[in-house]
């Protein structure tokens, strides 16, 4: 039955195309993507490090009761803030009892104990999912706390023992991260700060958000010419670069922001960032991740552009490239296939957010 609809979801998804505004036609077809694959348990990949034989045996809903679908633990979470987007942006989707069920399903206050629990129950988990996973689950703490909905402040207090051991874990890891990482995948430092920073200002969490930004500057402050030409790897979903760019405009004054945006980059590098991806087989779970590549310079395009004055040289350029992005990106939001569909869905709800 569940392969059943997850066909038809995507046969509905893939008839009725995307708009490249956020209409309530576009988030019903997004929302149909993890509606389909928050109770999906396999394939899935969990990234646990077993201690011996009796957790090596556990099943993915037995280590994650609340995020144990849509393959691993960060997409879930994300699929769980996407719902709840569509839910307060269109309160009258037609897919909100499906939503409601399957949120309040997964908000639970055990399922979050047992979740928040986890990350201290073994003896290598206090790093798991640090720091993708870490800044996607503090999005969806931030979009729980900013909701008026009839169920938002029962979930938001639901999922607190899990917000709290995260913020924890990433207020003892900060001083002690010597090097930021600037792969254009999971262990991305610039795009985890970008999400921790925002969840920081809007719960007033000073101390972090001053740890944040100290960070941010020690890490990026001094950076000049990126080397942005020899991106992207084969399997990036971000751009190391851009995701830098996208964390400076929120820590640096506009004009020091300017500043430093113009010898961050040079010409070839600003070439090379603006042309689409290029992705050869989207039943490639790793190539495919180039389409969210695409999504993901689109947002970062769109937000440094926001704050570049009219008459910035990569104003107008970032704002037609981030459009462009997303013209042709998001008819490719799902492929039919795993790979993509299984957490696509929330990198184009980002960028078509922000």
């Amino acid at each position: 039955m569940k392969y059943l609809f997850g066909v038809i979801c995507v046969l509905l998804i893939r008839n009725a195309g995307f708009s490249q505004s956020l209409t309530a036609e576009t988030a019903l077809n997004l929302g149909r993507l993890p509606l389909h694959c928050i109770p999906t348990e396999f394939p899935n990949k969990t990234s646990h490090t077993a201690d011996g034989p009796a957790d090596a045996v556990l099943l993915p809903s037995q280590l994650h009761p609340a995020f144990y679908g849509c393959l691993d633990w960060h997409s879930s979470v994300h699929g769980h803030w996407l719902l709840l987007k569509v839910l307060k942006q269109f309160p009258d989707i037609t897919i909100k009892d499906s939503i409601l069920l399957a949120l309040g399903n997964s908000f639970q206050i055990q399922k979050i104990q047992e979740e928040a629990a986890y990350f201290s129950k073994y003896k290598t988990t206090n790093t798991f999912e640090r720091t993708y996973g870490w800044a996607w689950l503090l999005k969806l703490d931030e979009e729980l706390y900013t909701w008026s909905g009839s169920q938002a402040k029962e979930w938001h207090r639901a999922l607190q023992p899990l917000t709290s051991k995260i913020v924890s874990l990433w207020k003892n890891f900060l001083p002690k991260q010597t090097y930021p990482n600037r792969t254009g995948v999971h262990p991305n430092t610039a795009f985890g700060l970008v999400f921790a920073l925002d969840w920081a200002r809007t719960l007033k969490d000073t101390a972090f958000e001053n740890a944040i930004v100290s960070s941010a500057k020690r890490f990026y402050l001094s950076n000049t010419s990126t080397p942005a030409y020899l991106e992207p790897d084969g399997s990036d979903f971000l751009s190391p670069s851009l995701e830098i760019a996208d964390l400076m405009r929120r820590v640096l004054p506009t004009q020091q922001f300017i500043s430093w945006l113009n010898k961050f980059y040079d010409a070839r590098s600003i070439k090379r960032i603006t042309e689409m991806p290029v992705v050869s087989d989207r039943t490639d779970f790793q190539i495919v991740h180039l389409d969210g590549l695409a999504l993901s310079r689109a947002w970062c395009m769109k937000g440094i552009a926001s704050v570049l004055p009219a008459n910035h040289q990569w104003k107008k350029l970032f704002e037609k490239t981030a459009n462009d992005f997303l013209a042709q990106a998001l008819p490719n939001v799902t492929s039919g296939n795993y790979g993509g569909d299984h957490w696509l869905a929330s990198f184009a709800l980002y960028a078509l957010s922000e």
